[in-house]
């Protein structure tokens, strides 16, 4: 069974984009945050559509989208909020992540 609960966030913009590209490919408007070993600084963010919730996930909901984490991915963004920046330097989902001791340049990346 899923978890609702307030250790992970998603901003009213990434809620906005996700909608947006689900809409576009005919999937429900769910953004999977994972956790995978690697990257630049140890730790590397992925990012990805699902179709739902998983048993174990915790999940936030903005504006009827859900960001949904996997609990072993939780312990190392649990705090995080998830937004979508589009500026000069690109348009691309950010996490803050209160956990990560250093991160790398293109901010995909993170050591605790």
């Amino acid at each position: 069974m899923a978890s609702l609960a307030t250790d992970i966030a998603l901003t009213p913009a990434a809620a906005k984009r996700v909608a947006w590209i689900a809409e576009r490919q005919g999937k429900p408007a769910v953004l999977r945050l994972s956790v995978e070993g690697g990257g630049c600084s140890g730790f590397q963010y992925k990012f990805g559509l699902a179709e739902g919730a998983e048993p174990g996930d915790t999940v936030a909901e903005t504006d009827g989208v859900c960001l949904v984490v996997d609990d072993l991915s939780l312990d190392l963004v649990r705090g995080c909020s998830v937004d979508f920046v589009d500026n000069l330097g690109g348009a691309h989902f950010t996490v803050e992540n209160p956990n990560a001791a250093s991160g790398c340049g293109c901010g995909s990346s993170f050591s605790v």
